[in-house]
């Protein structure tokens, strides 16, 4: 046996969810760029978890469960203003989904039926857990999910309290979609290495939401935010940029694994983050990325991937930067829970080998002789 660095390469699992060939992006065998302009969010999760897009009667009949499902257990608020301010919100939302799992009498249950109610009813409760925490840290009161609404729109309006504009609500709406699946990245992954155990959902979804939090798989964009604080002004990103690649030092936001020759993704956040700064008469935050991004690719030919462009339009729609990887688990959450559905749907365990690289022939020795 022989390791592979990062199981790159490596095929580990059939699935019919989503696929990258010739750096196509398809969810269902649908194109991306098809979904990101004509697709809700709604529908979406809707084709990843059921392989087909919805009828109006069928997405009619997944907003009334998401709207209905949408609040989360009184217990679960009352716990979250136990933590502290300053906690990580990746860590935050990591332990209050494990503790939704407390207040699910069927939580246990991995019949296909019931897991595919607790999907949707993660989805659901996901926005409302982020925004909660959000308002609890400042000192306020969680405000109740609305029905009837997109679940880009309920985030928004219980993140500010205020009905958001239309444009920002379309743009996050179509940010999630961009971001619901990606074949088998390091977070879905584990769901699939923790469900195939026949653990419950919660523990899968856990699973993912603690390797998301890791800053090589969601937190990018968030350091992209940070790059974009740090250069300020137009005038100042050939110096910052130039400095970073003088020293060899690594800027985010840029290249991917499985793309050579860019993230189909990127264009349509770029677009995005055009039109939301035009909205607020101010495209400084899109112009010094515009700038980064002719410079990063003219020196080191690389191009933006997903996170590079959600930096601006998440800051732009006025949500704090620690709420970056959060929003990236509620529009992950339908891939992981299209994927767990998948696992099990053919279930077994995931027990790779490693290759030992360790001593051999040791001899044990008594401890008054060491």
């Amino acid at each position: 046996m022989t390791a592979t660095k990062g199981l790159e390469g490596i095929v580990a699992a059939t699935s019919s969810i989503s696929s990258i060939h010739d750096g196509v992006l398809a969810y269902r065998g649908i194109n991306i760029d098809d979904l990101a302009e004509r697709a809700t969010y709604e529908e979406t999760a809707y084709l990843l978890w059921y392989g087909k897009l919805p009828t109006k009667n069928q997405l009619a009949n997944l907003q009334n469960q998401l709207s209905e499902y949408a609040p989360v257990p009184e217990a679960v608020l009352e716990q979250m203003k136990l933590y502290p301010a300053n906690a990580n919100t990746m860590a935050v939302l990591r332990t209050s989904v494990s503790a939704l799992a407390l207040y699910d009498e069927q939580a246990n249950d991995n019949t296909r039926d019931c897991n595919q109610i607790k999907a949707i009813k993660l989805q659901a409760q996901l926005p409302t857990l982020i925004a909660a925490f959000a308002r609890i840290r400042e000192g306020k009161e969680p405000v109740a999910p609305l029905k009837g609404v997109s679940l880009a729109h309920n985030f928004l309006y219980m993140l500010s309290g205020e009905e958001p504009d239309p444009v920002a609500v379309r743009a996050l709406d179509q940010a999630l979609v961009l971001h619901a699946d990606h074949e088998l990245n390091a977070s879905t992954f584990s769901a699939r290495v923790t469900i195939a155990t026949l653990s419950d959902i919660y523990s899968g979804i856990t699973s993912a939401i603690g390797t998301l939090k890791g800053p090589l798989h969601g937190g990018a964009n968030e350091a992209v935010m940070q790059m974009l604080s740090e250069i300020g002004t137009l005038d100042q990103v050939e110096p910052y940029i130039q400095s970073k690649l003088a020293n060899k030092e690594k800027i985010m936001g840029f290249g991917h694994r499985v793309y050579k020759n860019g993230d189909p993704r990127a264009k349509h956040l770029q677009k995005m983050s055009r039109q939301l700064g035009l909205m607020k008469g101010d495209t400084t935050l899109y112009d010094i990325s515009v700038k980064v991004e002719e410079l990063v690719t003219n020196q080191k030919g690389l191009k933006p991937n997903v996170d590079f462009y959600s930096a601006s339009v998440y800051t732009m729609l006025g949500i704090p930067r620690d709420l970056f990887t959060p929003i990236f688990a509620i529009s992950r959450l339908s891939g992981w829970t299209a994927h767990i559905l998948e696992q099990l749907d053919d279930n077994r365990i995931i027990r790779p080998r490693a290759e030992y690289t360790g001593a051999t022939n040791q001899q044990y020795i008594p401890i008054d002789l060491r």
